[in-house]
């Protein structure tokens, strides 16, 4: 690259700005979480040799969609602890103990986003703050758009799927169990899993 070069009197490029696909900028606006159609849930090994898994059947949120420009788009989750189901009543009372999760103390798990961006055609991902107990860490979550749509009530819809890894460690959940073969009853890596469907609010009268 030459360090002196005779100035171009030629007008600058003007970059366009990338077209905004009309059907995307419609879903702009406020949707509300529908807990009877998504499910937030999670996948864990046990004793090392096979998958548990479970759901928290009580949770609400809002997610803020700007279809025009998806880095303004925002999220924010609220779960209840005591609402855990793994499908075996003993189990999910010693989650929600002391050794676990202790939501007697903290009910609720949340999720605050801080930004949001896309990967590129249906993949996103959005970048929050996941509180567990007392403690708060950033936490990346990929989703895939799964689309929009009409239903028979007249509600708009949108739905999104998507996964993150923690490990649970991270936020305090240490209990363990050695087994006598080698390994641990519980895995430290967890599989936190969503399918959203949302519902937009209404606009407001002028």
């Amino acid at each position: 690259m030459a360090l002196f070069t005779r100035k171009s009197t030629a007008a600058p490029t003007v970059t366009e700005a990338p077209a905004v696909d009309p059907a995307l900028a419609a879903l702009t606006g406020t949707y509300t979480i529908d807990p009877s159609h998504s499910s937030i849930g999670f996948t864990v090994r046990h004793a090392m040799v096979t998958n548990v898994r479970g759901s928290f059947g009580e949770h609400e949120g809002t997610l803020v969609v700007d279809g025009t420009d998806p880095a303004n788009s925002s999220a924010s989750i609220d779960v209840k602890i005591a609402s855990i189901d793994t499908g075996i009543a003993d189990r999910d009372g010693h989650l929600v103990s002391g050794d676990f999760f202790d939501a007697e103390k903290f009910p609720h798990m949340t999720f605050r986003s801080t930004k949001a961006e896309q990967l590129g055609g249906e993949a996103y991902r959005i970048t929050g703050d996941l509180t567990i107990k007392d403690v708060t860490r950033p936490l990346d979550i990929d989703l895939e758009f799964n689309g929009s749509a009409t239903d028979v009530y007249g509600n708009e819809r949108v739905g999104f799927e998507g996964s993150a890894d923690i490990l649970r460690s991270d936020w305090g959940l240490t209990w363990n169990a050695a087994l006598e073969t080698g390994g641990v009853m519980v895995s430290d890596k967890v599989k936190l899993t969503f399918d959203i469907s949302a519902i937009k609010a209404a606009a407001p009268v002028a």
